[in-house]
């Protein structure tokens, strides 16, 4: 098994689980270097960075046989640390990874961000952008009142019967 192939399998792991903003950092030519490669993603949540760092040791141990050597951060999920030996793997949150600044620290060696599968862009379709909402539907959606908030569906307070007062006449 190759390092590219592990690689590759990470990334594979990353991807299904939505994970941004994937880059490689090559660390083979820096001198003393813990590894050969740095993996770094970010998701939004703990429970995405939780997904995403289940999602690469189930997609390497499917695909090569192999299980995590080391692992760290599972508790809060902040900041995930899965060691392969060779490729060393760091999953954030958007707002650690930021504060953190791996890339940064690491500016000298060779870095490639990996782009996006086409399956997890947002498609377009050209006739979404024609389609406009009919207007009889449209000027009812304004006088629609909502039966938890009596308010009109424009965000309005839907305007309340007057009180019918009673007056006091001459009993016959």
């Amino acid at each position: 098994m190759s390092t590219t192939t592990l690689l590759n399998t990470i990334i594979e792991g990353i991807q299904e689980k939505k994970g941004k903003d994937v880059i490689t950092i090559d660390l083979k030519k820096l001198d003393s270097s813990i590894c050969d490669y740095f993996i770094i993603c970010h998701g939004d949540s703990n429970t995405q960075v939780n997904a995403i760092a289940d999602s690469i040791e189930a997609e390497v141990k499917k695909t090569l046989g192999i299980r995590v050597d080391h692992r760290e951060g599972k508790a809060n999920a902040e900041w995930i640390v899965l060691d392969y030996f060779h490729v060393i793997v760091h999953v954030f949150q958007a707002g650690i990874r930021e504060h953190y600044n791996i890339e940064e620290l690491y500016s000298d060696a060779k870095s490639k961000r990996i782009a996006e599968p086409k399956s997890l862009l947002k498609k377009t379709d050209s006739n979404d952008r024609a389609k406009k909402p009919s207007t009889s539907r449209a000027k009812s959606a304004g006088t629609k009142k909502t039966r938890s908030t009596g308010k009109a569906a424009t965000g309005k307070t839907a305007e309340k019967p007057k009180p019918v007062r009673k007056t006091a006449g001459k009993r016959k």
